[in-house]
């Protein structure tokens, strides 16, 4: 069964939402972007949850100690890298804690040079800002992967995930602009979206 992701929760309610309907992970965002938080926020909103959704932190080429220091507090449990970060990146957070690793990808209208090392791939339009449009991509451009499982970003919604999942059959679809209502997480987006992924099989 395909996982869920839901990316960019901010606010107390976020977290009460969440909680209501149980994604598999819950992602922060500690990048510059209009859904960035700090340490502290994050803390408070991974206390509120409920301990089965596993936290996502995501980063853009940001100091390998600050991003090993929220693992070791336990605010983040997975890590996700959306900027240059490279294998020697990579090794040296390995070398500081026992952390999974997402690397996203920006897919544009042919398949990049895929990096060698991560747990996991994160499919996501290529933008300028490096993920976080809120657009799709050609999802066919993913029919000649064949590497392993991976995350799949941008654009997905109520109208689109079971689609994107019937033909590419992502390990978890990640969503955030798709379950929100003007800019803000909508509880009954959220648990909708959760619904309709566990229903596909």
């Amino acid at each position: 069964m395909t996982k869920i992701k839901i990316c960019g929760l901010r606010r107390p309610e976020d977290a009460a939402y969440a909680n209501s309907c149980l994604p598999d992970y819950a992602g922060f965002v500690f990048a510059d972007s209009k859904r960035q938080i700090d340490g502290e926020t994050a803390k408070r909103l991974r206390e509120a949850l409920d301990p089965r959704i596993e936290t996502v932190g995501v980063f853009v080429n940001q100091p390998v100690e600050f991003v090993a220091e929220l693992f070791r507090q336990g605010v983040i449990g997975l890590i996700q890298l959306h900027g240059d970060e490279d294998e020697e990146y990579r090794e040296r957070l390995r070398a500081l804690i026992p952390v999974r690793i997402i690397q996203a990808v920006g897919v544009g209208e042919a398949l990049p040079i895929l990096p060698t090392g991560p747990d996991y791939l994160l499919f996501d339009k290529a933008t300028p800002r490096r993920g976080g449009s809120g657009r799709a991509f050609d999802w066919r451009v993913l029919e000649q992967y064949e590497g392993g499982p991976f995350f799949l970003a941008g654009g997905l919604d109520l109208e689109n995930v079971e689609a994107a999942i019937r033909l590419l059959r992502p390990y978890c679809v990640d969503v955030s602009t798709g379950v929100e209502t003007d800019g803000r997480k909508d509880a009954g987006q959220m648990e909708a979206f959760v619904n309709l992924v566990r229903r596909i099989h």
